[in-house]
């Protein structure tokens, strides 16, 4: 039977399932590389980490080929949570089952930290509007946790010397945040990014010729060597 045909199941992932971390550490590493934007490296003993403690969501066919996958990470003792690594197979990709991992991500973060802030950093236009239907708006990166351990993770993504200059206010990603004391609702989001997503998609591509012109002086130097409300989002951003 043709994979794509197959029924997909979005679940919380078990024991068993820590046999398909490496294939997905694996396509998160490719992924990255071939969006040329990447992400914090994580290893298949963190995801199968992950599994045991129950904050992974998977994705897979009926015949038990491996879909897509997501994690829940805590920070700042459990005030703030995110749901990272989401990373669906190129075979599955485009059949909206990125948005059902997510969902199904959201609820169970909800269910496990009801008062935690959910908060999430992307690249994508994709993601950016999952999380606007789940009622996630645009921050700045000050309204992010400070904790210094998640900021080390993204020591191991091609950007953190961007980062890093930047004094970790501002990077390729944009953050997005939900807030279960003081939340937009998924409909007033989701109507925001339909009405702006032409601008969020021109501010990722003005802040990497922005970042990336400022590298590409200091390498030719180098001789070669190499506030939380949706208006206010885009005047605090566009401060670089």
């Amino acid at each position: 039977m043709d994979n794509l045909n197959q029924e997909i199941i979005v679940r919380v992932a078990e024991a068993a399932d820590k046999k398909y971390s490496k294939i997905i550490t694996d396509e998160m590493e490719s992924s990255a590389k071939a969006r040329g934007t990447g992400i914090a490296k994580r290893s298949p003993e963190y995801i199968e980490k992950k599994i045991d403690e129950g904050k992974a969501v998977i994705a897979l066919t009926e015949s038990g080929d491996w879909v897509g996958f997501c994690y829940i990470e805590t920070w700042s003792h459990g005030e703030y949570v995110a749901n990272s690594g989401l990373i669906v197979s190129p075979h599955f990709r485009k059949s909206g089952v990125a948005k059902r991992i997510k969902q199904t991500t959201f609820k169970l973060s909800r269910k496990m930290f009801p008062e935690a802030k959910i908060f999430g950093l992307t690249t994508g236009l994709a993601v950016m509007k999952i999380n606007s239907d789940l009622g996630y708006e645009p921050v700045t990166y000050s309204e992010l946790t400070q904790d210094e351990q998640f900021w080390a993770g993204c020591k191991s993504c091609v950007n953190y010397e961007i980062l890093m200059s930047k004094d970790r206010k501002n990077c390729m990603c944009t953050a997005m945040l939900y807030d279960p004391k003081d939340h937009y609702e998924p409909e007033e989001t989701k109507a925001f990014f339909e009405e702006n997503k032409t601008g969020l998609e021109r501010l990722q591509r003005f802040k990497q010729w922005k970042f990336l012109k400022a590298f590409r002086k200091k390498d030719k130097a180098d001789g070669g060597s190499g506030s939380g409300t949706l208006k206010s989002f885009f005047k605090n951003m566009f401060h670089l």
